[in-house]
């Protein structure tokens, strides 16, 4: 008798399973290394995987040991190489291969870590396609061998004139990674991020070297410009906790916080009580009840904790939830806002002209935001008249749930990575978009042809420009960056001049008025292919010249060639691959010695000699490459 078909709603022994531990973090690596991603996002996992090795550097240093860290990446191979005591000999394979092992559960030894967990290479190792570790302990070195988690090769000890430390060497699983690229100026960062937090260490990153003696100090010199700071950066440090502060020009608030070294990018109780402890202190020092929002308006400040047994909101460390600095020791609260009651408010006495200073800025800020309520007022009732959601926004079905906590919170918070709103310019292309997108996770802005040019403009034409207001009422900033409806925000424009004029046109609005989006890594440039290349065997998609002569050799004889020159253009079928897992997006960057005025002046302002020098320069260029290729 033919045996019954098993139910796929059955629930036996064979329906418990039980994963390696590789297994497990392979099929589940967000709960390990958060979102995966293609490289074009700072907190995409290859800079996590990259994070989580230098960690234990840094960890290494804070302990007294090893005073430089060697980092080079070439052809997606990442090797990294400290100088610290190295991991013991016998348990090198266990250290980066079973999962709850390590030193870092006996405080005495890590007192102060950024990893507790014994997690951190094992995911390396398991999301590698090779992952290659050796250690150098007193004259004597180790050496195994993984792919994907697997140990293939076990060496014997051996002799060695290598100084003591650790090797480590891997490459991320493109199966896993895939389409993944390195972006310099996000590992740029966050290198610099170390040293500013541990005073004397180098690294050295193909061949750049990396140093800072003045630590927080030196991080808000790099990050400002000094000709828009109001005055000179006031730079603090205690017992476990440091912090520079400044205020600039420009829209917004900017902060920079750090626990125990690591970069904790969404805050946490730390930034939360400097916040709350630098309005409270201003306020007390010029007996004034300064409204918040104007104490902090164009702060740019950077504070770092010194924290035993941290409490992290997920795997990533990028949010700290613990709420004390140490057990039995003070609320996370109450440390922050001693030290800046005493330490800062003693600065400001005996400084009176930056205390002058910042008054006035306060006080600026308190007369543009009284001249701009009546008008904000008119405009948020203008944008619920102009029923936003049926008529310029199609929106997700995800919705950002506030009341979430605990684990809950920390799988929102990981969901909310994903949402995407995509803004474009006319039908065909809010069409193509709107009905290839994932309606989860995708939403889709229209513009109604070219924006207003923003530059040199106050905020009051976010409010009175009826695009602009829409626009930030969609993304939900309008009244702060903290509740930004979605974590992506991907200018859509076609591959021609007014594509290219539409999108300077919205990063000149961006820059000008909410700039925390672009230093954060929220703003990118969607990349749509040019060319499509096929015959009746295989279609290839081409994103440059280059790529369509790749694919005309590829396919031989003579292929159907189409040139996409609108969005519009490209089949909701065929849009769904461009705007899917495997998007090509570039981020809207900012180098650290950018100043945004400059930058707007120089490519949105009058039309300057130094433009049109520019223009002609590099329309030579073009012109000698295309006589090359005839």
């Amino acid at each position: 008798m033919a045996e019954e078909k098993k139910n796929l709603f059955d629930y036996d022994e064979d329906s418990i399973k039980t994963l390696d531990w590789q297994e497990h973090i392979r099929l589940r690596p967000g709960m390990y290394i958060g979102k995966l991603g293609d490289g074009s996002s700072p907190d995409d996992g290859i800079y996590v995987l990259l994070k989580e090795v230098i960690d234990n550097c840094i960890d290494e240093h804070t302990m007294g040991y090893g005073k430089h860290v060697d980092v080079t990446i070439e052809k997606g191979v990442v090797t990294v190489r400290d100088y610290g005591r190295g991991i013991p000999l016998g348990k090198v394979v266990d250290v980066v291969s079973k999962i709850n092992t390590g030193a870092k559960y006996d405080s005495k030894v890590f007192q102060k870590s950024v990893g507790l967990n014994g997690v951190g290479t094992k995911a390396v190792n398991a999301l590698s396609n090779y992952f290659k570790v050796t250690a150098f302990r007193d004259g004597k070195e180790k050496t195994a061998e993984f792919e994907k988690g697997i140990l293939i090769k076990e060496h014997k000890e051996q002799k060695t004139t290598e100084e003591n430390g650790t090797l480590v060497t891997f490459i991320p699983d493109d199966t896993v990674f895939k389409n993944y690229h390195y972006i310099h100026e996000y590992m740029d960062n966050q290198f610099w991020n170390y040293c500013y937090l541990n005073a004397g260490l180098v690294i050295n990153f193909n061949n750049k070297r990396y140093v800072s003696k003045n630590g927080l100090l030196d991080l808000l010199q790099r990050k400002t410009n000094e000709e828009e700071l109001r005055y000179p950066i006031i730079h603090l440090k205690g017992e476990d906790i440091e912090v520079a502060i400044t205020h600039e020009n420009q829209y917004g608030e900017e902060y920079y916080s750090f626990v125990n070294g690591q970069f904790t990018t969404q805050g946490g109780t730390h930034l939360a009580a400097f916040r709350e402890a630098y309005v409270k202190t201003i306020r007390d020092f010029f007996k004034k009840d300064y409204d918040a929002a104007d104490i902090r308006g164009s702060i740019c400040a950077a504070v770092s904790v010194r924290v035993q047994e941290p409490v992290f909101e997920s795997q990533t460390k990028t949010k700290l939830g613990s709420a004390v600095v140490y057990e039995g020791g003070p609320t996370m609260k109450n440390f922050v806002g001693d030290f800046l009651s005493r330490d800062l408010e003693l600065y400001l006495h005996k400084n009176p002209s930056v205390a002058e200073a910042l008054k006035k800025r306060i006080e600026q800020n308190e007369r543009e935001r009284k001249e701009l309520a009546g008008i904000k007022k008119l405009a948020n009732e203008r944008a619920k008249k102009a029923n936003l959601h049926n008529k310029k926004l199609r929106d997700c079905r995800y919705h950002y749930n506030e009341e979430a906590t605990g684990k809950d919170k920390e799988k929102v918070l990981e969901k909310q990575k994903e949402t995407t709103l995509f803004i474009t310019e006319g039908d065909s292309a809010s069409g193509s978009i709107t009905k290839s997108r994932n309606v989860e996770m995708q939403a889709v802005f229209s513009l109604r042809g070219k924006p207003l040019n923003s530059f040199g403009l106050t905020k009051k034409i976010v409010y009175e420009n009826e695009e602009f207001n829409l626009l930030q009422h969609a993304l939900n900033i309008e009244d702060d960056y903290e509740n930004l409806r979605y974590n992506n925000i991907v200018i859509a424009t076609d591959a021609d001049v007014d594509g290219m004029h539409i999108r300077l046109l919205l990063m000149t609005f961006f820059l000008q008025f909410f700039p925390d989006l672009v230093k954060n890594g929220h703003v990118f440039i969607l990349e749509t292919p040019l060319f499509r290349v096929r015959n009746k065997q295989e279609t290839i998609y081409c994103y440059d010249e280059a790529e369509k002569q790749a694919a005309i050799k590829k396919l031989g004889g003579k292929p159907e060639i189409t040139r996409f020159k609108g969005l519009g253009e490209i089949s909701p079928e065929e849009f769904a691959r461009f705007i899917g897992p495997e998007m090509k997006k570039e981020p809207v960057m900012l180098l650290p010695e950018t100043h945004i005025q400059q930058v707007l002046e120089y490519y949105m302002g009058k039309n300057t000699p130094d433009r049109q020098e520019f223009i002609i320069d590099n329309l030579k260029i073009e012109l000698d490459k295309v006589e090359e290729e005839v």
